[in-house]
């Protein structure tokens, strides 16, 4: 198995942010597009239901930064974890459902994380959020999917880049967090 050429497209991902009470907050998701990954990712029409590989980080919490109408966030280091669903059925409104698969992958951000919201005098919320990040891979085990054996260190062994948009619109929040946004993140292969 050949690794991704450098800045090649890893993947595309869907998720939403939540924030808990003590201010910190974490993303899960599920995985639109892996490449190397032969086959559908999906148990039916693409949802977080059907997905066969979600994604969740541990919390974090943002440091932030106004300049004008930009509002900034410093993300600390952290990590997330790539599930396999061997049974699908993830929900956005029950959180530990994206983590309860088995953990094939884990990444670790090597910066700071900068998200970007974008607002206007005369709005309450934001037009556009936008983040982006490196992460390089630790940990990946073997698994299998569809008939064939991967390892995503042999498919991102440098890592990924990935940047993210988020609506600016919230969403109901499940029991345990104060706040949620769904957002959509694009990721490229680092290379050496």
């Amino acid at each position: 198995m050949e690794p991704l050429r450098a800045a090649s497209v890893a993947w595309y991902v869907t998720g939403r942010f939540y924030t808990a009470p003590d201010k910190t907050t974490q993303d899960l998701g599920y995985f639109l597009h892996l490449q190397g990954i032969a086959g559908e990712l999906f148990h039916g029409a693409p949802s977080e239901q059907t997905a066969c590989f979600t994604f969740r980080s541990a919390p974090f919490r943002a440091r932030p930064v106004t300049n004008g109408p930009l509002s900034l966030g410093l993300d600390s280091t952290g990590e997330f974890t790539l599930y396999l669903k061997r049974h699908p059925g993830a929900s956005f409104d029950t959180p530990d459902s994206f983590s309860d698969g088995e953990p094939i992958a884990t990444f670790r951000r090597v910066s700071v994380v900068m998200g970007t919201t974008l607002s206007a005098p005369s709005t309450s919320g934001g037009l556009l959020t936008l983040n982006v990040f490196t992460a390089a891979l630790i940990r990946s085990r073997e698994f299998e999917f569809r008939g064939v054996r991967y390892d995503l260190k042999h498919l991102l062994p440098h890592g990924i880049t990935q940047w993210g948009d988020a609506s600016p619109t919230p969403l109901p929040a499940p029991q345990g967090f104060e706040q949620s946004f769904a957002f959509v993140g694009s990721a490229i292969a680092v290379g050496k």
